[in-house]
Formats: C-alpha cells, sequence, structure tokens
C-alpha cells in the first residue's frame, strides 16, 4: 500500500477553491483501499480531516493559520514531520512546496498547480500574489517529482509559458459530489429565494465565485442592464460568492437603473448551493481564464443553463453543453437575452449539462492523483 502525507494547512477557513478540492478528493482517496492517507492540517481542522481520511491526522501548530507563519513552518516544519514519518510521497496542493529537498530524507513531493493564469493573464492577479505564485510554480516544476494540474489546457499553458516538460504533468479533472450538486426540488428552491428576499414569481440569473477581476463581473453587471433595462419584468441578478479584490462593484452598480435589481449575499453555505444554481433562469459565469472552472461544471449538475466564455479550461469542462459568450459586455447582453427568451434552447442546456457534469467524479480525480504518486514513488525507488 502506498503511503502518502497530504498537507491541508492552506485551506481556508470558507472553504472556496482549493479547500473544495482538498476536501472532495481525500475522502475519494481514502475509500480506494490501495492509499494510506495521512492529513497534515491545523488543529481546527483536526476532526473535519480525520472523518474525511478515516485515519488520525497529523496536527500542525496553531500558528499555520497565519499565512506567512504557514509558509515559514511548510519549510521547517512540514520537513521535519514528512523526515520523521518517511511516506512515499508528499502532496502538498497549493503551489508551494519544502524547497530543502534534503530536509525530506528523500521523499517525493507531489504539487497541485490549480492554474496558469498567473502566467497567461498576469494582469488579473495583484502584484504581490502574481509574482508570488509564478515563482511558486516554477520552483514546483524544476523540484517535484509530479505536478497535478486540472486540465489538458492548465498543462498546455505551462508547457508554452513556463518550459514544463510534458511528463512532467498529470492531468486530474475536478470531479462533481452528486449528494451536493443535483436538480433541487420545488421547496429547497423556495427557501433560498426568500432568503435572497426575491418576490414570488420573479426570475434570476446567477454568478457563484470568488469576486475577482478575472471573473469578469463588471461586463456581467453592465451586460444584464443592457439586456433587461428596458423590459417591464427584468430578472434579478444574484453575485454570490466570497470577496476578493479590486472589483470595483460598488461603481457599476452605481449606475444601474433603479427597476433593476443586484443582489449580492455574499458567501453563501454549500447547503443552498443546489437550490441557488438550480433555481436559477440560468447561470451566468464569464470567466476571463480558468484552470478548471468548478462553478460551471456544479452549475450544470443542478440543471441551470449555464453561460461561460471559451477561455482557457472552460472549453474542456463544458464541451457542447454550455452556451458560450465572448468576454465583453455586449456579447454578454445578446447572450442572456437571447437564452432567456428561448425556452427550448434552455431546456437543451439544462439535459446536456446534466449528462456533461457526471462525466466528472471525484473517484476519477482519485484515480489520477494515484497514478501520479505511484510515478513519483517509482521514481525514489
Amino acid at each position: 500500500m502506498l503511503s502518502v502525507l497530504l498537507d491541508a494547512t492552506a485551506v481556508p477557513t470558507d472553504r472556496r477553491g482549493v479547500g473544495r478540492y482538498i476536501d472532495s478528493v481525500i475522502p475519494a482517496l481514502a475509500a480506494r483501499g490501495d492509499v494510506a492517507l495521512d492529513v497534515v492540517c491545523r488543529p481546527e481542522d483536526g476532526e473535519h480531516y480525520g472523518t474525511l481520511s478515516g485515519r488520525d491526522p497529523v496536527l500542525a501548530p496553531a500558528r499555520t493559520g497565519h499565512r506567512a507563519a504557514r509558509l515559514v513552518w511548510e519549510q521547517t516544519g512540514l520537513a521535519g514531520t514528512v523526515a520523521r514519518r518517511s511516506p512515499d510521497v508528499l502532496h502538498c496542493p497549493h503551489y508551494t512546496h519544502p524547497l530543502a529537498g534534503r530536509l525530506l530524507g528523500n521523499v517525493p513531493v507531489v504539487v497541485t498547480l490549480h492554474d496558469a493564469t498567473f502566467f497567461s493573464d498576469p494582469e488579473l492577479h495583484t502584484r504581490i500574489k502574481g509574482p508570488f505564485f509564478r515563482t511558486a510554480s516554477r520552483l514546483a516544476l524544476r523540484q517535484a517529482a509530479v505536478c497535478l494540474v486540472p486540465s489538458q489546457a492548465t498543462a498546455d499553458e505551462l508547457i508554452a509559458q513556463a518550459g514544463a516538460r510534458p511528463d512532467h504533468l498529470q492531468v486530474a479533472h475536478h470531479g462533481v459530489d452528486s449528494d451536493v450538486f443535483h436538480p433541487p426540488d420545488l421547496a429547497d428552491i423556495e427557501l433560498v429565494r426568500k432568503s435572497l428576499g426575491l418576490a414570488d414569481g420573479e426570475l434570476y440569473i446567477a454568478f457563484l465565485g470568488t469576486i475577482e477581476p478575472r471573473k469578469n463581473i463588471p461586463a456581467l453587471i453592465e451586460g444584464w442592464a443592457a439586456a433587461f433595462g428596458s423590459r417591464p419584468y427584468p430578472p434579478a441578478l444574484v453575485i454570490a460568492g466570497g470577496a476578493g479584490w479590486n472589483t470595483d462593484l460598488d461603481a457599476v452598480a452605481a449606475r444601474l437603473p433603479h427597476d433593476l435589481r443586484l443582489i449580492r449575499p455574499g458567501y453563501l453555505p454549500i447547503e443552498q448551493l443546489s437550490a441557488f444554481l438550480g433555481g436559477a433562469s440560468m447561470v451566468a459565469y464569464p470567466s476571463l481564464g480558468e484552470g478548471f472552472g468548478l462553478p460551471v461544471v456544479e452549475a450544470m449538475a443542478c440543471g441551470a443553463p449555464t453561460v461561460t466564455t471559451r477561455r482557457l479550461a472552460l472549453t474542456e469542462v463544458a464541451g457542447d453543453a454550455a452556451v458560450y459568450t465572448e468576454p465583453d459586455s455586449g456579447s454578454i447582453a445578446a447572450t442572456l437575452a437571447q437564452l432567456l427568451d428561448d425556452s427550448e434552447r434552455r431546456q437543451r442546456a439544462v439535459t446536456a449539462g446534466i449528462a456533461r457534469a457526471a462525466t466528472f467524479t471525484w473517484e476519477a480525480c482519485a484515480e489520477a492523483h494515484v497514478q501520479a504518486y505511484r510515478r513519483a514513488a517509482g521514481g525514489r525507488r
């Protein structure tokens, strides 16, 4: 049996992004029976990861709850833990890893690189975040035994932009948790509608994701306003997700006509997401670039007609099931209006989306992870 030590100390409290990935792949790995998976985590996450993995967690110091302190601990404390436990593989699932290989006791490292937009679209990231993650990605590509990526599009970008070797990469598509993301029933939809303050019979268009520049939300708002601003019963636009940085949404919202309703509920608990997505007339996700685009496949799994762009991994994920738009506000306006007015097209998108989403499973993702672990461990031997 292959022994793997996975470092989950980078998981954020609200479980978006990397947290959703780690929380989903751990139980899929644990269920296989051919991997002895131990999870390193912060003390407050110990019970959570013990339940997911079925094994006692390895607790990191409490100070790892602070980002800078966690990075320092990763280079010293994590390396010491690895050297003492001597697993077959160390998995670092969020770009960074211990740089002093000699401290690991010859244990090979697998690193997950979630996207390549730090290289392809550096203007979409902060002046600190962009250089940091470009450097971390290059170091992982140089030092790790294998790098996991969530799409072939991300692999291709890393090869083109960062000089990655194709044989150094392992594609592991994310999955969809069908227990959470599925077509909702009417009672659950009604509860979410009430929590959002929607009126009886009021339609809405949904967005779900981190509120940051690459999600292209200002263009979505402008496109929605252009499409429906003159209609007598316009659908509301609900922008849900955790706060990111520098999105200028307040300025865009201030220019909206008074009869349009923009609702910003912030971060929604995972229990509400199926009803939120599946209860929408459509889900709009006009991103400027994604390493995978998990909200797109989750929206399709919930039976929502889904509008997105053709940037980076999004066509790889959505295939022929999504309705595509260019990322500018004019194209978004035309696409939203046409789709809302075409009930047959929406129903085709619903049917195709549910079928497409069913092809992405965390079990398949776990299988790709095990392939990466075996490649790394084989190199060690």
